[in-house]
């Protein structure tokens, strides 16, 4: 029987798990999808007891069948929050970053914009009698081991509720609770329970998705582009400097003296899916210069322009294009996404790293070398956000000393290279993406 450590990863649309070796070697995985509603196009939001605890559960059960499971962890999106009964169960909706229930006036990472103080000060009116008051992470945790813990890097998220070393007892009661009602903090890789009762595996406090990517992905050198083609996309630069560009977020990295400049998009697969839904599988040859504009913002968008009032247009559409180069324009303009972070950001890239479960798609993933002129490494492990979890279990479990040692986990599948053909027409309609877009702040 092998020996190893499960990760999962609460994402937008699915729970993903993977149990994984010692070196990193994926030996099970599971998916198991999930809704996200939208009831209103500025609300965004979870069942929490489908997303946060039956899909938890369910992942955990496949993934970890007929093996020695050593550790486990759970990653998820930031922030969220929902209140829940004494079982755990879901009193309100699960909120999601980006809900308008949480909408502050600042543009900062969400450790400082206070994003999950406001989810909470709703959560609190809704359900004053709560027993918690959760992030996806705590409800996960509570699922699998009855404890309502979180992690000290995903509290980091709900400043400034959070001091950095407690929950601030006068924000919590300006919000309409009391702190015991928050989930329990662990430092680092403490374990905050088992799975399953006193025998099963070792439980750690869980993380936020996106730095589990960063531990696996390999991207760790100045130059190197970390970008996640997931339901949100996101782009961080690695770099030696701590730079402050406009409108982007500049944060620490897992690698010791560097730092990601970048941030979150709306145009990741949740827009791509509605779009490739309206227009259908076309497998039409495109002319390289024949495609349209797309401003792929049907939900607003994070970085780098901080608006969720703004909205999708399509520009020089006429009628020569068909469906497949409308199509075409959706994951061009993913990937002028990404360019724009790259200028803004000033740091002279050399390749991207792409993980998600967007690297499954051909498509996205030239689009994204085209219109970056950039190669881009595929990982071997889409599910980094997943993978990376199960590297920090095995800390929680106590088969790793520190997490300096991740990067062996990192492995390529494959190289895509930029298409000459597409690359100068790209560059083109890149400019009259950034005239349609307009000035960050603007």
């Amino acid at each position: 029987m092998a020996e190893v450590t499960v990760g999962i990863d609460i994402g937008t649309t699915s729970v993903k798990a993977v149990a994984a070796d010692g070196d990193g070697n994926v030996v099970a995985r599971a998916r198991v999808r999930h809704a996200v509603h939208s009831p209103e196009p500025d609300r965004f939001e979870h069942d929490i007891d489908q997303a946060w605890r039956r899909g938890v559960r369910r992942a955990y059960r496949q993934v970890s069948r007929d093996l020695d499971v050593r550790g486990v962890n759970v990653a998820a999106m930031v922030p969220s929050l929902g209140a829940v009964d004494a079982k755990g169960r879901g009193l309100t909706p699960g909120l999601l970053y980006g809900d308008v229930r949480g909408r502050t006036q600042a543009h900062a990472s969400p450790a400082e914009s206070g994003e999950l103080l406001q989810f909470l000060r709703w959560c609190a009116g809704q359900a004053p009698d709560a027993a918690g008051f959760w992030p996806a992470q705590g409800v996960a945790n509570h699922a699998l081991s009855g404890q309502g813990a979180i992690d000290s890097v995903t509290a980091m998220t709900a400043m400034p509720l959070f001091t950095g070393v407690e929950w601030d007892a006068a924000i919590a009661e300006d919000a309409g609770i009391t702190v015991d009602r928050l989930p329990r903090i662990v430092s680092g890789s403490d374990a905050v329970g088992r799975v399953g009762g006193s025998d099963g595996p070792l439980l750690g406090g869980g993380t936020i998705d996106a730095f589990g990517e960063q531990l696996v992905a390999g991207a760790d050198h100045d130059g190197d582009v970390l970008v996640i083609l997931g339901t949100t996309l996101i782009t961080w630069v690695v770099t030696s400097d701590w730079i402050e560009a406009p409108g982007l977020w500049t944060i620490p990295h897992t690698t010791p003296g560097k730092v990601l400049v970048g941030g979150p998009s709306n145009a990741g697969g949740l827009f791509l899916n509605w779009a490739t839904s309206l227009l259908g599988r076309d497998r039409a040859v495109v002319d390289p210069h024949r495609v349209p504009v797309w401003l792929p913002y049907v939900r607003g968008e994070r970085t780098p322009l901080h608006d969720p009032d703004r909205r999708a247009q399509l520009f020089d559409l006429d009628l020569t294009h068909g469906p497949a180069a409308v199509r075409r324009a959706a994951y061009e303009s993913a990937g002028f996404v990404v360019r724009h972070h790259l200028d803004l950001s000033g740091v002279a890239a050399n390749r991207i790293v792409a993980t998600g479960g967007g690297t499954h798609s051909a498509e996205w993933v030239q689009c994204l070398a085209d219109a970056t002129a950039l190669p881009v490494d595929v990982v071997a492990v889409p599910e980094g956000g997943a993978l990376g979890a199960a590297f920090l279990a095995r800390l929680a479990a106590g088969l790793e000393a520190s997490s300096a040692t991740s990067s062996r986990w990192a492995h390529t599948d494959r190289r895509v290279e930029p298409d000459p053909a597409w690359v100068g027409p790209m560059a083109a309609r890149y400019q009259r993406f950034l005239e349609g877009t307009g000035p960050v702040g603007g």
